[in-house]
């Protein structure tokens, strides 16, 4: 699997201050001034996982995706080329710019912007949150998940799985069409929401330990309208987390303990049970909305689904080994 991890994000928006304010205050990132006008922030030990254009939209600008090697670089623009989807290797402006060693950039066939980086620069100075929190989990799992809106699941899944072998994680048809893709251990780095739109739907950051989660829902929740999804925890990963609403209008995912697969033996499922266990009410919805997705909770309730008591965590699994 030579893409192995989500490295980046950029947004299109020129709500500058709000951004600065609610990355650092209510995420913890730490915000580094790179120009005018734009904003970069850091999660971890890499230069930049998220960048603020400054343009107007107020939508997804790009993502990028780490590769192993120079030669993936290679293979993917051959291959992209063959299917007959425009490729552009970045000069070293746009390189320095997402702080990568190389780079090419093209668009799905929904027209949004993908961006395939080989060696992603390090800062030696340590990470210091914009809030305290113990961290973000990062590292081989990359910057976090993006999930995007789109028309139709179906048609769209062949150009990710085929030409960028992402590789299916488990899907589902009600009460929506949903559809999780796995590059490396964590359950999904990227998703579909089949709501017959086109944009961003979300996007999600790890933390380190459930309090970091708690505390940012406590930041938010006595402010008006900023928590779209209430606290709760998904079927499929297992993630405990709430979704807040973003400057931009689209959500983030504010999450603890995601699953960790082995994706040599993962083998693609339905699931029926809906998206999540308990919580995760979607504030943001009509009540008619709303009600399908609550009815499908209270029905998984009522059947005694729950996650496993130990979820394959490797930092709960090293933590309780150091216990005993």
């Amino acid at each position: 699997m030579a893409i192995n991890s989500l490295s980046y994000i950029g947004v299109n928006s020129d709500k500058i201050e709000d951004w600065s304010e609610y990355t650092q205050k209510c995420l913890g990132m730490q915000q580094v001034d790179r120009a005018k006008g734009t904003l970069s922030f850091r999660m971890d030990d890499h230069k930049q996982r998220l960048a603020i254009t400054g343009d107007t939209g107020d939508n997804m600008a790009f993502m990028g995706w780490e590769v192993e090697s120079k030669d993936d670089i290679e293979m993917y623009a051959t291959r992209l080329q063959k299917n007959n989807i425009d490729v552009i290797y970045a000069d070293k402006n746009l390189c320095d710019k997402r702080f990568v060693e190389e780079l090419i950039f093209f668009h799905d066939p929904q027209g949004n912007r993908i961006e395939i980086v080989y060696g992603p620069m390090k800062d030696e100075d340590p990470f210091i949150p914009g809030r305290p929190i113990s961290g973000f989990k990062t590292g081989p799992y990359g910057m976090g998940h993006i999930v995007i809106h789109v028309k139709d699941v179906k048609s769209l899944i062949p150009f990710y799985t085929d030409i960028l072998d992402f590789k299916i994680s488990d899907y589902s048809n009600t009460p929506i069409s949903l559809c999780f893709f796995h590059v490396n251990g964590r359950h999904h780095s990227f998703a579909f929401f089949g709501s017959g739109r086109e944009g961003f739907h979300h996007f999600m950051v790890e933390y380190n330990s459930l309090d970091d989660v708690g505390q940012g829902y406590d930041l938010l929740q006595y402010k008006d309208d900023t928590i779209a999804y209430t606290l709760g925890r998904h079927t499929n990963d297992y993630m405990t987390s709430f979704y807040s609403h973003t400057p931009s209008g689209f959500f983030i995912e504010n999450g603890w303990g995601g699953r960790i697969i082995d994706p040599k033996t993962w083998k693609p499922i339905e699931t029926f049970e809906g998206p999540s266990f308990w919580g995760h009410e979607r504030l943001y919805m009509s009540d008619e909305d709303r009600l399908k997705f609550r009815e499908k909770r209270l029905d998984t309730a009522s059947q005694g689904k729950q996650a496993p008591l130990f979820i394959d965590c490797p930092w709960l699994y090293s933590n309780i080994q150091n216990k005993k």
